[in-house]
């Protein structure tokens, strides 16, 4: 028998696996990166490579969660991404070699994978299977509450602990997550059925749908990963705005937070489409605000905008993917974040030499705001023609 206790275990589970592979061992970087660049010489280049590599091992992740239809295969990869996620941070702290940090990143990607794809996936299919409403809105939180926590971690302990000590001080703490996140997620059941004997069928889109779906969820993954991963070094290269990337970055994670059950709720009102639209829309501006303001209004209105709607476009995407497959939901949710991955490889890269050369970073952002806008553009088609496809 399936209580309200079964379900919170396995929701908490979720969330604790995100706030560690998704959170710490791939957000603590952001904050750290600053701190990274004053103490260990990390240039604005090298920052941006790094990151790049993050997304190559997210990437892989995907295709891995793609091709991976079994789900007992599935339940092993998600608790190997825990390990990972804790050796890979521990691995940041115990070289200054770039092609070693390289390395690590890489393979914390690869975990992030295991807990956004895998993990969700795993999630989704306990809830339908349970006869649970399929939103995946309290589990998305953990990605939010992931970065606030770094950037907690970072703006109370930069002072006393060098950038070596805080990937120290994120393993032990990713450590304590990972044992919610073994234990409270059951190993899963194949049978096809949902509790009460129900048969769990596929509803594949149209390939017209899934196309415009793809393109639409690239141009996110681009605007994405420029303010995920600069928004630190964005605002602390403003000499009015010295000391407040941290503060900036935890309002994002609390932003993030909540949003995903906000957007599950207007996704119930409007529709998944049109909510996605709605978030495209807001996130461009969000996104664009840093380079038309250096005020600390508009950082902040801007880690708002952003954290409120990265969040929710994923948790909408993503949900979405499970509910075509409920039998396989990972496949489609890998396949979808294979072009969000590509988009997060190329952008990091590009965004960081052009600040490289130009000394700031406003040329990227409105390049990622302008990618955002063709984001939208297809989601609007997408509303107009596909209504039905939900």
């Amino acid at each position: 028998m399936i209580t309200q206790i079964d379900k919170f275990k396995v929701l908490a589970a979720g969330v604790f696996s995100l706030i560690l592979m998704l959170g710490v061992a791939r957000f603590a970087y952001t904050p750290l990166l600053p701190i990274m660049q004053e103490q260990a010489g990390v240039g604005d280049a090298i920052g941006g490579w790094l990151a790049t590599f993050n997304y190559m091992g997210y990437m892989c992740g995907a295709l891995i969660a793609a091709s991976v239809g079994d789900l007992q295969l599935k339940d092993k990869l998600y608790r190997l991404g825990l390990l990972v996620a804790i050796i890979t941070t521990a691995g940041m702290a115990v070289t200054e070699n770039v092609f070693l940090w390289s390395i690590m990143r890489f393979f914390a990607g690869l975990s992030s994978a295991a807990g956004l794809l895998i993990g969700s996936g795993l999630i989704l299919h306990w809830l339908i299977r349970n006869n649970y409403r399929s939103e995946l809105g309290i589990h998305f939180s953990g990605i939010g509450l992931g970065i606030a926590l770094c950037a907690v971690v970072v703006e109370l302990m930069a002072v006393q602990l060098d950038w070596r000590e805080l990937w120290w001080l994120f393993t032990i703490i990713g450590c304590l997550f990972a044992i919610p996140a073994w234990l409270w997620l059951p190993k899963p059941d194949s049978s096809g059925m949902t509790i009460s004997g129900a048969e769990l069928v596929d509803r594949p889109p149209s390939k017209r749908f899934l196309y415009l779906m793809l393109s639409a969820y690239f141009c996110a993954g681009y605007g994405f990963v420029i303010s995920a991963t600069f928004i630190v070094a964005i605002v602390e290269r403003e000499e009015t705005l010295q000391g407040l990337g941290p503060a900036v970055f935890l309002i994002l994670g609390l932003s993030a937070a909540p949003a995903c059950i906000i957007w599950d709720l207007i996704a119930r009102k409007v529709g998944v489409l049109t909510a996605l639209l709605i978030a495209y829309v807001i996130q461009i501006f969000g996104i664009i605000l840093p380079a038309l303001s250096a005020t600390p209004f508009a950082v902040i209105l801007s880690a708002m905008l952003f954290g409120g709607t990265f969040i929710g476009i994923v948790s909408l995407v993503l949900t979405m993917a499970g509910r075509f497959y409920p039998t396989k939901p990972a496949k489609l949710m890998g396949k979808m974040t294979l072009t969000y991955g590509v988009a997060q490889i190329i952008a990091p890269a590009i965004t960081g030499n052009l600040a490289e050369r130009l000394g700031n970073y406003d040329i990227g952002l409105w390049i990622a705001a302008l990618i955002v806008l063709i984001g939208a553009i297809f989601s609007a088609i997408l509303v107009i023609t596909e209504r039905k496809a939900l």
